[in-house]
C-alpha cells in the first residue's frame, strides 16, 4: 500500500515519463495512477494524518480530473490561456493543489488555482470544487454554474447532488468518487471512459 510520500513520488514519475512517452502510453499511465488514487487507504492513520492524506488525495484527483474531460470548443482555453480550478470552502485542498500544479501543465496548458468565497462570482472556471459546505451553500454554488461548461465536484457524503458531476465519498476508508453522466451532459461535458472505469458508481440519469 502506498503511503503519501510514495504516492507523490509516483505523481512526479508519471509526469516526467508522460512528457517523454507517446501520448497513448501517457494516458495509460495516468489511468493506472488514477486507479491507484482510488484505492489509497486512509486506515491506520491518526486523526490528523488521515485528514491530511484525504486532503492530499482529493487534491491529486482534482488535478487528474482535468485530463479526463473534453470541454466544448467555446470553453477550451486558447493558446497561452490556463485551465482554471476554483476551490470553495476548502483552503487546505486549494493549497495542496497549488503545490501539485506548480511548474506543471495539463495537455500543454498551465493550471491556475483560485480560492473562492461564497460572495464571489465564480467567473471563468473549468473545474469548481465545493468543499464540505452546508446544503444551502452547496446548492447556491452549484446553481451559479448550472448548465455551463464547468466540471463540478463536491464532497457531500454518500450521494450526488443535482448539478454535481463528480462527488467524493469515503468507502471502506478509501477515497472514491461517483459520477453523474446526466449532470455532465447538462454542462456540455464529455467524460473519458477511463474516468468512468475507475469511478465507484456511475449514474446515467433518471435519479
Amino acid at each position: 500500500m502506498l503511503n503519501s510520500t510514495q504516492m507523490y513520488d509516483a505523481v512526479r514519475a508519471d509526469s516526467a515519463h508522460a512528457a517523454r512517452a507517446p501520448r497513448q502510453l501517457g494516458l495509460m499511465l495516468a489511468c493506472v495512477l488514477l486507479a491507484v488514487f482510488c484505492l489509497t487507504a486512509l486506515a491506520g492513520q491518526s486523526g490528523s494524518g488521515q485528514a491530511d492524506l484525504e486532503r492530499n488525495v482529493k487534491a491529486a484527483f482534482l488535478y487528474k480530473f482535468l485530463g479526463y474531460v473534453d470541454f466544448p470548443e467555446a470553453a477550451t482555453p486558447g493558446q497561452g490561456e490556463p485551465l482554471v480550478i476554483g476551490i470553495l470552502g476548502a483552503d487546505g485542498i486549494a493549497d495542496e493543489l497549488s503545490r501539485i500544479t506548480l511548474g506543471r501543465n495539463m495537455n500543454g496548458r498551465a493550471v491556475v488555482v483560485r480560492k473562492l468565497r461564497q460572495a464571489d462570482a465564480p467567473g471563468k472556471l473549468h473545474l469548481l470544487f465545493i468543499g464540505d459546505e452546508d446544503a444551502a451553500d452547496t446548492e447556491r454554488a452549484l446553481a451559479a454554474v448550472r448548465q455551463t461548461p464547468v466540471l463540478t465536484v463536491t464532497e457531500t457524503g454518500r450521494t450526488l447532488r443535482a448539478d454535481s458531476v463528480i462527488n467524493f465519498r469515503v468507502v471502506d476508508e478509501r477515497v472514491r468518487f461517483d459520477v453523474s453522466l446526466e449532470a455532465a451532459e447538462k454542462n456540455n461535458l464529455k467524460l473519458s471512459s477511463r474516468l468512468l472505469a475507475v469511478a465507484y458508481k456511475v449514474e446515467r440519469g433518471g435519479r
